[in-house]
């Protein structure tokens, strides 16, 4: 989970209040979109580390699965 900075809260109170009354520009839109999708890569970034880890770690060893085939 990521931790959003108090700059970056505040800036999203103004674009809200900004929208509800009408006045949000296309920049501050722009603004808005770009710190959501810089949001949404590090998170898969790190969703993607996490499922690498696990399958490093649940891959059974070459020698056990050897040793298995020879007791067949």
């Amino acid at each position: 989970m990521s931790v959003i900075s108090t700059e970056l809260q505040s800036k999203i109170a103004s674009w809200r209040l900004k929208a509800a009354e009408g006045t949000l520009t296309l920049d501050e839109m722009r603004e808005g979109i770009k710190y959501l999708r810089s949001d949404r890569m590090s998170a898969a970034t790190s969703a993607a580390k996490t499922r690498l880890t696990k399958a490093k770690s649940a891959a059974p060893a070459a020698e056990d699965m050897l040793a298995d085939l020879e007791g067949l």
